[in-house]
Order: C-alpha cells, then structure tokens, then sequence
C-alpha cells in the first residue's frame, strides 16, 4: 500500500466533504433563482460560508467564495491596489501566486528578506515601512515548503501604524493550526479548500473592515458583488463540510521522529530553528538532487514532493531555500507533508524509505568516486 505524505500539495477528501458534495450534486439549483431550488441552494452556500468563517473566526459576510487560493490571493492584491497602495511588499518566501500577482501590478515591489531559518526581517520591515508610499505588504502565515510559521500579529501592529494593508497568505495553514484572524490583525486572508480535505478549485478570500475589495471578475452580483459568476455550489458546500471538520491531529512527534533520523544520517533541516508547522518537514542532502529523491521514493511507495507543487510539475532549485541563505541546498530540498489522514507508520516507511534509497545513492556515488 502506497503511503502519501504531500498534503501541502493537496490533501485527500475528507470523508465528510465528499458526503457533502455528493448530495449537493444530485440536486439542482442556482442560488440566484428565487424559486424553492434556488433557495435550497441560497441555504446551502450560506450554511458553508458560516462554516468557513467559524475556521478562522470571523462573521459570514466576511468570506467571499472564489476559484481557489491562487485567486483569493489575486482579488486581495487588485483590490490594494485599486484601494490607492503605492507599492507591494512582498515577503522572500511567498508562494508565487502572490511573488507573481504582486509583479502584474504595475507598482514597485519589494522583497521583503528573511532569516537563516526563514523568519522575515523586521528590522528590515520597519525601514521600509518608514519610506514614502503607502504600502500592501504580503506575508504568509505559514510556507508550504518549509512550514515555518511567521509572526503576523507583529507585523500587523507595524503596518497598521503606517496605515499599510496586511495581506496573509493562510492557505498552508488552515487546518493545521488554530487561525484567528482578529488576532492575526491582517486585512485580507487567504484560503483554499483543497489544502484542507475539501475539493480543489474552490476557496475563499477573508476581508475585515479595512479592506475594500474591487471586483476583478464582472458579470452578475454574486457574492455580495464581489465575483460574478454562478457559485459553484458542490464545491463551496464540500469547502465547509471539511472546514467544520476535526482539525489535522497533532503530528510533530511523527515528524521529529523522521527529523532526526534524517538528521543522523547528514540531511539537513530547513526552517528547524522557527516555529513550523506540526505537519511540515523540508530536508536536503547536499549532492542528491531533489527529482532524484522524489522518483526513489516514489518507486519505493512513498509520495512526497520537492519545493512548490505548483509550476506545472517541473522540479526545480528551490526560491524558500534560496531566499533563507542556502542557495547551495536549493536543488537537494526535499518536503514530507502530512495531514488528517496520515499515520506514525506512514511517516516511519517514508524514513525506511529515504534511508534504503540514501544507501544505495551514496554506495553508486562512492563507486564514481574510487573510478
């Protein structure tokens, strides 16, 4: 049986989505349309929004229902800009739906430095904030290669006194720990369905009371006028179901078990001087590329990944490590990641695993080395 740690790329379907997008789609209904299906559909949507908020600890008419996070990340950052921001700061580990969105902008951006362990540079942050302009600082609440967990609510406290708009990119996030966004003190927060046990190609965009959002998608008045377009209603109802699902069970037993045994036998840990993600364990072995890696493991049985899994299934030298000052590790960065269904002994054949494959990688690389 295989074993599949990669949530960070997409979680499976929790049980409780998939019930829930099942019955939803063996019924019909615009939620537009005024008449009894329309309205059963109206009920459905605003069951899953409330679903949604209580996530993250907001009221409803915060969240406005998207394509996924990849959007939810785009309407934030439009929507800054048409507010009057001057330029974009954006954090040196974001994912590039943000790096990317920010550049299509038009304004100047920014990037914003991190650390060795991959925690951004507030010194840097407050001489920043200090030059003219107002301005939209994107910076995400937990990364999806590394899991470290950045210290938004300081950040926050810092752009609010230069009246800037925090954007948070929670989408690794949710689900595996506790978000409050009233807490986190952000603008707009960013969410997606797949990355938690729900469906891929639906999430969400939380806005508070200081963001204005701009409608980048026109059409109808859907979504409080937000986005035009019919919701897509199965994917929105299972969205909710697995958002009001038990959280992922706590896992960083399982992955400091692997961590160190990893450690042991010389991979390096990225991000293991900040606080990460209990789930989230991202290694690389000087001189065994990354694909490599991946492709072993995967003929062992064994599903994880190497850096973003979003650039069209290409393996590449990894921009987080990079940008944490190790640009000679950025090619060997492999991520285990695990999430709700995941088990000790799957995080333990992954190590037996690594461990078979590094064997035999250093016995073919010791025998190039004495011809």
């Amino acid at each position: 049986m295989s074993v599949y740690l990669d949530h960070n790329a997409t979680a499976p379907m929790r049980p409780e989505a998939i019930a829930a997008m099942t019955a939803r789609l063996a019924v019909t209904g615009n939620p537009s349309s005024v008449h009894a299906a329309g309205r059963a559909a109206r009920s459905a949507v605003e069951t899953a929004r409330a679903q949604v908020a209580g996530l993250v600890g907001v009221v409803p008419g915060s969240v406005t229902f998207v394509s996924g996070g990849t959007e939810a990340n785009a309407l934030a950052i439009e929507s800054a800009v048409r507010a009057g921001v001057a330029r974009i700061i954006v954090g040196a580990t974001e994912h590039d739906a943000v790096v990317e969105t920010a550049k299509m902008s038009g304004l100047p951006v920014e990037t914003w430095p991190v650390d060795a362990s991959g925690v951004a540079d507030f010194a840097w942050l407050d001489a920043a904030l200090a030059r003219e302009g107002r301005a939209l600082v994107c910076l995400m609440l937990a990364n999806n290669e590394t899991g470290v967990i950045q210290p938004v609510a300081e950040a926050a406290e810092k752009v609010r006194a230069a009246d800037g708009w925090l954007h948070v990119d929670a989408i690794q996030a949710a689900g595996k720990i506790l978000i409050d966004f009233s807490a986190l003190g952000a603008d707009t927060l960013a969410l997606s369905a797949h990355k938690l046990g729900g469906p891929q190609g639906v999430g969400a965009l939380v806005a508070g009371t200081r963001a204005i959002l701009s409608r980048r998608q026109h059409g109808g008045g859907q979504e409080r006028g937000r986005r035009a377009g019919t919701e897509n209603v199965a994917g929105i109802v299972a969205f909710g179901a697995a958002a009001a699902a038990d959280p992922s069970h706590d896992q960083s037993g399982y992955r400091d078990e692997l961590e160190a045994r990893m450690r042991a036998a010389g991979a390096v840990v990225l991000g293991e001087g900040a606080e990460r993600l209990p789930q989230t364990l991202c290694v690389a072995f000087e001189g065994w590329p990354s694909e490599l890696q991946v492709m072993t493991l995967d003929l062992a049985g064994v599903m994880v990944s190497a850096g973003s899994a979003c650039s069209s299934g290409k393996v590449k030298a990894s921009r987080v490590v990079e940008a944490m000052g190790r640009p000679d590790l950025a090619p060997f960065a492999i991520r285990v990641s695990g999430g709700w269904d995941s088990t000790q002994e799957d995080w333990r054949r992954c190590g037996d695993a690594w461990s078979e494959a590094l064997e035999r990688h250093l016995a073919r690389r010791q025998t190039r080395e004495v011809a």
